[in-house]
């Protein structure tokens, strides 16, 4: 572990205890455990997930699916086209969307929050490619993107091993304390908001996650993605929330993820499975669905235009997708307003269509 990266406080000593385990996540505003998974079962996902990822051709052919070796000529990211087309695959899979619920999860996540536990509706998984450092999930709090309510946590786990050079998450313990949201600023990699680190104090920390291990966090715990610096691996990860059932939840975290991209259904994802008892579990629970607050996400896409008319490279590449996913929408408009070359790019848009 380098000095600017300390090593991750395991809490195995307290899984049986459910109260220390709470004192430990409002004091550090995380937990982390060893072994937290069964091995065996994260491998036989990692499989069936790089399979379907090697079938879109982001893995090189022939090679074997659970050595993750990349074709680096593929690499995209949430926000492009052909990174969804490959990602809502993998999306598909009943096998993903369990893994959410395994009895070993489900438990640790009643003992942390002290009340009935709903595993959101929208499972998460992260599929990052090396030698893409610029498009790295930055410094950020994780309520700006799912909202609904604070007591809200996320579990993060590597799908195989993740040791640091291949890109695992570091927290800032402590940060939740400020009991309220930051200002975000636009930003690459995934959410496309990040946090001035200027005005973060504190070490940050991680570890060389194995297979297994599991990282709990609050939605105000300030935390960031490290790069992936590999040569050629791609980084597998389930990025899953959950929260007490009669909180509050935000409408949006009741679609697929990424559903804005391609209009997923549910019946969709649900069309192959073997089995129906995740099919729409939410819908008998009684916790009440608020509306989505989008000032987030509506300051991050202001600040893009204005640094794109100042030449900000990230920012013209942001707007770039954003035209690229739909030219017709109010934001595809306005960066068109700003960078009117890219109207060469609607145009060819709408001559595929």
């Amino acid at each position: 572990m380098t000095a600017q990266l300390q090593e991750l406080r395991v809490s195995n000593d307290a899984m049986n205890n459910p109260l220390e385990l709470r004192r430990r996540i409002q004091d550090e505003g995380y937990v982390f455990f060893k072994k937290l998974q069964d091995p065996d079962k994260l491998s036989d996902l990692r499989r069936q997930m790089l399979s379907v990822i090697q079938e879109g051709g982001w893995l090189v052919a022939g090679t074997d699916p659970m050595d993750a070796i990349t074709d680096i000529s593929r690499q995209c990211t949430e926000g492009d086209s052909m990174y969804t087309d490959v990602y809502h695959e993998v999306y598909k899979l009943e096998a993903f969307h369990r893994s959410a619920h395994w009895p070993e999860v489900l438990d640790m996540m009643a003992k942390v929050i002290g009340r009935p536990v709903l595993p959101h509706t929208q499972k998460i998984t992260r599929i990052w490619f090396p030698k893409y450092t610029e498009h790295t999930t930055p410094v950020h709090q994780d309520f700006v993107h799912f909202q609904g309510n604070f007591d809200t946590y996320t579990c993060w786990a590597p799908v195989g091993g993740c040791p640091i050079e291949l890109g695992g998450l570091a927290v800032l313990p402590g940060s939740h304390k400020v009991n309220k949201v930051l200002d975000h600023h636009f930003s690459l990699g995934a959410g496309g908001l990040r946090l001035d680190t200027d005005a973060l104090n504190g070490q940050w920390y991680t570890t060389n996650y194995e297979i297994g291990d599991a990282l709990i966090f609050l939605a105000l715990t300030v935390h960031k993605a490290l790069p992936n610096l590999t040569e050629d691996r791609l980084r597998v990860s389930l990025d899953n929330r959950y929260q007490a059932i009669g909180d509050p939840i935000a409408e949006h975290m009741l679609v697929p993820h990424l559903n804005a991209l391609s209009e997923l259904r549910w019946d969709d994802v649900y069309r192959d499975w073997q089995s129906d008892d995740l099919k729409y579990y939410w819908k008998n629970l009684d916790t009440p669905v608020v509306p989505r607050d989008f000032s987030y996400s509506n300051q991050g896409f202001s600040e893009a235009l204005t640094l794109a008319q100042n030449g900000d490279e990230q920012a013209l590449l942001h707007l770039t997708r954003v035209v690229k996913r739909d030219p017709e929408t109010d934001m595809a408009k306005a960066a068109m307003e700003v960078l009117p070359s890219l109207k060469i790019v609607e145009a060819g848009a709408s001559a595929s269509k």
